[in-house]
């Protein structure tokens, strides 16, 4: 099932299969709502690239939910064409820690040296958020 794909998602559909859970509706973004849990699986040698943020307020406050991290390592056997899936960490990121840690980090210097609301905006729009830009204009 798992012989040639290389992305994380043919992996979590692979897990899904072979474990029993009561899923969420992945249209709401988050596996499992009612724990406020979202899984990601990433590769060890192609780590997760899309961003996980869907706005600016995420990116500053965080996701609004926590995160269980799977980074597997696959190889595959091309003389019987199988898969080894080996998970190679779990990882649980609790809700409050899920804000982008430069974003946040570079809001507390701003602050802890007595910034104001120009040199929060000018380090915002440097990082590129265009939708705080456009709510305060």
């Amino acid at each position: 099932m798992l012989y040639g794909l290389t992305d994380g998602k043919a992996v979590g559909t692979y897990l899904r299969v072979r474990y029993e859970f009561l899923e969420g509706n992945s249209a709401s973004g988050i596996d499992f709502p009612w724990l406020l849990v979202d899984v990601k699986v990433t590769s060890i040698s192609q780590p997760q690239a899309s961003c996980l943020f869907k706005s600016a307020r995420q990116k500053i406050f965080g996701l609004g939910y926590s995160l269980i991290i799977f980074v597997y390592h696959k190889t595959d056997n091309s003389e019987n064409p199988t898969a080894t899936l080996n998970i190679l960490h779990r990882i649980y990121v609790s809700a409050e820690r899920t804000a982008d840690f430069q974003m946040t980090r570079g809001i507390r210097n701003i602050l802890e040296n007595e910034g104001n609301q120009d040199d929060l905006m000018a380090f915002i729009l440097d990082r590129n958020l265009p939708a705080v830009y456009r709510a305060n204009r």
